[in-house]
């Protein structure tokens, strides 16, 4: 992180369109990830001082291709490289003042979806998937994403270079894949996507809870992908789940850039367009009769997005649902999150019974200990409840959540 983080946002925000592009200029996953950082890092010496050029992602686009092509001559091919390279921003030396370049948004946004689709190369496991397009698409490090796989950072730092490594030895080509290698990437591609969201949604560390630019973008792709594959319903419910979630932002950050549990969100600034929006595509995807992970995810929104207050939310079939949820993902966050539903229906002492088990696989997990030590507050065990506070704030939480676990730890604190 820089000493600016107005400009790690905005690096994240553009990172998506700009890799990318890149990637598909140089058709080099690893030369696209060096020239975006060495813009950025040129970025970081002039926008400070000279501000923000017109088009920011046109500057680091002009400077990461001059960059790339720099790298290729030091390497003395770039005359081979520059053949076989197309690109659709224009190519403006004068790096200073890339003012006047027009980029086609759609295009840039289409050039995410065929990113995606590379990064989902069937000579990838899924893991390796997922891992290699939150390192190159959502630009996550290499111990955010092991946190988030729960897996030690040296296992997934190798993962993404094997990953890496088999798709340059594949010669992949970087378009968009034929009708049926979509098909057979799509379940995969729709998992990117719904990781990114999620890394938008809930920031895996930094200054920002929420990172808007992202879920927006997952918001995009996953309405293209539907438009690509309209009969899809799990697609149908991916979007809806989006939707839902997406339509609660404006209460989730209060004007202290404080989080605000759901609980205590104001539900007058949820948007009810994207609500509704999401109630249709979840309808319909269930009248197909056909359900899914995603669709049943909806679902759990839907029940929170249409409770008319906190104290009126059906939490009998929240849990019910994450009951259904697990016979999809017998994963270990799916029996954290039904625990969280559990502890509503049947307590906390419920709640914490059904954790113990997952000590071992969740240890690194922060979500983790943060429910943890909400149920020991709720049984009056402080000193456990400061423990697990504690156990999170070492596992590198946003700046908004750091402030909300140290306020209940002082909390904790005043009761011993």
């Amino acid at each position: 992180m820089s000493d600016h983080p107005w400009l790690d946002a905005r690096f994240s925000e553009i990172r998506p369109k700009a890799i990318a592009a890149l990637t598909r200029y140089f058709r080099d996953l690893e030369l696209a990830e060096e020239a975006f950082s060495q813009a950025c890092i040129k970025a970081l010496k002039s926008w400070p001082d000279k501000g923000l050029p017109d088009d920011p992602l046109a500057w680091l686009l002009t400077v990461g291709r001059n960059a790339g092509l720099d790298i290729l001559r030091k390497q003395k091919s770039a005359d081979s490289h520059q053949q076989e390279a197309t690109v659709s921003f224009r190519t403006d030396d004068n790096i200073t003042s890339p003012h006047n370049h027009s980029i086609d948004q759609d295009e840039l946004r289409d050039d995410i979806l065929r990113l995606l689709f590379v990064c989902a190369h069937p000579k990838l496991t899924p893991q390796d998937q997922s891992a290699l397009a939150l390192r190159i698409v959502a630009g996550l490090s290499v111990e955010q994403i092991a946190c988030a796989f729960l897996v030690k950072s040296k296992t997934m730092e190798q993962r993404i270079t094997r990953a890496k490594r088999t798709i340059a030895q594949a010669d992949t080509p970087f378009e968009i894949p034929d009708i049926v290698q979509r098909n057979e990437r799509l379940k995969t591609v729709s998992l990117m996507i719904y990781l990114l969201f999620n890394e938008g949604w809930s920031a895996s560390s930094g200054e920002l809870q929420i990172k808007i630019p992202l879920c927006e973008e997952a918001i995009y792709l996953a309405r293209l992908l539907l438009s690509l594959f309209p009969a899809q319903t799990e697609l149908m419910g991916l979007l809806a789940l989006f939707l839902f979630q997406h339509a609660r932002y404006k209460a989730r950050i209060n004007k202290q850039g404080e989080l605000v549990v759901l609980d205590e969100q104001d539900r007058n600034l949820w948007s009810q367009t994207l609500i509704s929006e999401a109630r249709g595509l979840l309808d319909k995807a269930l009248r197909h009769g056909t359900p899914g992970s995603f669709q049943v995810q909806a679902a759990i929104a839907a029940v929170h997005s249409t409770a008319p207050s906190s104290e009126a939310t059906d939490w009998a079939e929240i849990e019910r649902l994450y009951s259904i949820l697990y016979r999809y993902y017998p994963t270990p966050v799916v029996r954290l999150n039904h625990a969280v539903a559990l502890a509503k229906t049947q307590g906390p002492k419920a709640a914490i019974e059904m954790l113990k088990p997952l000590e071992n696989e969740l240890k690194d997990y922060r979500w983790y200990h943060a429910a943890l030590g909400a149920f020991f507050m709720d049984t009056n065990q402080y000193l456990p409840a400061k423990q697990s506070y504690q156990a999170v704030i070492a596992l590198d939480p946003t700046e908004p959540e750091k402030q909300i676990l140290l306020s209940k730890i002082r909390e904790c604190e005043e009761k011993l």
